[in-house]
């Protein structure tokens, strides 16, 4: 298998390993009577995974290798937090399918934004007419998802 089919069934199973988490989540929620809790022991959980991952593969981080990072590019974790609790929130109200659509037509969005003005040192790339046409098709899928 080559590096492109392995890189698109890897992100398959992340997707889907996406909308598995958020109704875990929000049984989790329901289960301790508080959103944030749940997201924060998902965060939990998943930082033992990631740190012994990063020890068992390659130790320690060094001091010097973090210190080379600017303070914006530590910010994902708190994005992720919030995607975290929107998930497990919203899954509950819309469903794992329009929660699911939903998070994707934002991905979307911003992918747009983020590929046209080549954002956190991205290579900048146009936005065309397939790349509306799909973001369409998910808003598409959203307003089909609740009938």
């Amino acid at each position: 298998m080559n590096a492109y089919w392995l890189a698109l069934a890897t992100v398959l199973a992340g997707g889907m390993a996406l909308a598995i988490q958020a109704p875990l989540n929000s049984a989790l929620s329901r289960a301790i009577g508080d959103g944030v809790l749940a997201a924060a022991i998902s965060f939990g959980a998943g930082f033992v995974v990631l740190g012994a991952t990063v020890l068992l593969r390659s130790g320690p981080p060094k001091a010097e290798a973090l210190a080379n990072a600017s303070w914006w590019m530590f910010t994902g974790g708190a994005l992720g937090a919030f995607y975290v609790w929107a998930a497990l929130w919203g899954v509950s109200r819309l469903g794992v399918v329009t929660m699911t659509a939903m998070l994707v037509a934002g991905q979307l969005i911003a992918a747009m934004v983020i590929d046209k003005t080549g954002a956190f040192g991205l290579p900048v790339s146009d936005i065309s007419w397939q790349r509306i046409a799909a973001a369409v098709l998910v808003g598409a899928g959203v307003v089909l998802s609740r009938f």
